[in-house]
């Protein structure tokens, strides 16, 4: 098993399995087992933070959405879509290891994210680790800081 911290978002309960001498976790969302990495049990409390506090519908989720960077296909780690179908969420998780509280360290991870909505054009951006989370809205003058997560649903 690999180390598990607890992170800053409520408990949550895993469907796990072992093979091949690694940890497997099962993704609702994809319907199949991932293995278990420091960044997916952070993707795992996330997602489901954005179904039960953020009220995002199951089906509204998408994760490894594919965003084309300068030809090249890279993939955010969470999308969360509108009732129209358009992106409205875009969330970049990082390992709880991945130190936010370095400026430096944030600011790449942001510069990530902001590439990845440069074309994916979600109206809110998530930067997290599990332990800190960083939420801003977009708008046509830049990215705000929200004191909060959006409700989505």
């Amino acid at each position: 098993m690999i180390y598990t911290p607890k992170l800053n978002f409520p408990s949550i309960n895993l469907r796990a399995t072992e093979d091949k001498g690694h940890t497997l976790v099962y993704d609702r969302i994809r319907s199949t087992y991932i293995v278990l990495t420091p960044e997916e049990w952070v993707r795992r409390h996330l997602v489901e933070f954005l179904i039960n506090h953020c009220k995002a519908p199951l089906l509204s989720i998408i994760e490894e959405y594919p965003a084309i960077i300068n030809g090249m296909a890279q993939r955010a780690d969470v999308v969360v879509v509108g009732s129209d179908a358009k992106p409205l969420l875009l969330a970049e998780c990082k390992a709880p290891d991945i130190n936010f509280k370095n400026p430096d360290t944030l600011h790449e991870v942001f510069l990530q994210a902001s590439r990845y909505n440069a074309v994916i054009k979600a109206r809110y951006l998530i930067l997290t680790n599990g332990l800190q989370h960083f939420c801003y809205e977009y708008s046509q003058t830049g990215y705000a800081p929200l004191n909060k997560f959006p409700i989505l649903g």
